[in-house]
C-alpha cells in the first residue's frame, strides 16, 4: 500500500545509529494525557525507537506498536529493557497486521505522519480498533509548520503539506468523537536530535462515541 523504498531506507537510516533520533523521554503531551486516564490496552502507531510506548509500558498500560522500520523495533525493545519493562511491537504496514476491531482502551498517534495519500485511511482503520468510550491522543505538526520549518530545520517534520495535518482533516478522520481538545498551537520541541525548537502542531484528545 504506502511503502516505497525510499520511505522505508528514510526510517531505517534515521534509527540506525546508537543515539536516539527523538531521544527515549516521552512526549510530554502523551504524558500529561495518560496520567489522566486508567491504565489499559493502548496501540502505538509509528512508534519508532519507542520511548512513547516504553513509557506508557512503565505506566502500567498493555502496549502495542508497530512501525516500517525493523530497526526501530529493534531500539524499542532494547529502550523496554532497559526499563524493565516489555511491549508487543510488529513491523510492517497496518493493513497486513492482526490488530482486532474494538481491540484497544486508547490510541496515541505522536508525530505519527504518513504519506498523504494513505494518512485518512490509517485513521480510519485506527478508529475501527478503539473501542466505543476508548481514547485517542494526538500530536503532529500542522500545514502552517512549514514556515517553522523554513526559519528553523531542526525543529524536523515532514517537508510536504500532504503528510502535515489541518484541524479539518481530523474533525473528518475522525466524525464521531466526543472532542475533549483540538487545537493548533504552537509549541517548543526539544526531543533528541530531531525535534529541536519552535513548531507549529495539531493537538487532539477525543473519545469515540
Amino acid at each position: 500500500m504506502m511503502t516505497d523504498k525510499t520511505w522505508l531506507s528514510r526510517w531505517d537510516d534515521r534509527y540506525s545509529s546508537e543515539a536516539f533520533a527523538y531521544g527515549t523521554e516521552p512526549n510530554k503531551y502523551l504524558k500529561e494525557q495518560l496520567s489522566q486516564l486508567k491504565p489499559g490496552t493502548i496501540l502505538f502507531p509509528a512508534e519508532g525507537e519507542g520511548r512513547n510506548a516504553v513509557f506508557a509500558a512503565t505506566m502500567g498500560w498493555q502496549v502495542s506498536a508497530f512501525d516500517i522500520s525493523a530497526n526501530g523495533r529493534n531500539k524499542a525493545l532494547q529502550l523496554a529493557e532497559q526499563q524493565q519493562t516489555t511491549i508487543d511491537y510488529q513491523v510492517g504496514e497496518l493493513s497486513s497486521l492482526d490488530y482486532q476491531n474494538e481491540q484497544f482502551d486508547a490510541v496515541a498517534l505522536i508525530y505519527a505522519h504518513f504519506p498523504g495519500a494513505v494518512k485518512s485511511s490509517i485513521h480510519k482503520m485506527l478508529n475501527q480498533y478503539l473501542r466505543t468510550g476508548g481514547f485517542v491522543i494526538f500530536e503532529a505538526f500542522s500545514k502552517n509548520h512549514l514556515e517553522y520549518i523554513a526559519k528553523n530545520e531542526k525543529v524536523g517534520g515532514p517537508k510536504d503539506i500532504e503528510s502535515l495535518f489541518s484541524i479539518e482533516e481530523i474533525k473528518s478522520d475522525f466524525p464521531d468523537y466526543h472532542i475533549i481538545e483540538l487545537e493548533e498551537t504552537e509549541i517548543e520541541l526539544s526531543e533528541g536530535l530531531f525535534h529541536n525548537g519552535t513548531g507549529s502542531v495539531i493537538r487532539f484528545v477525543g473519545q469515540k462515541r
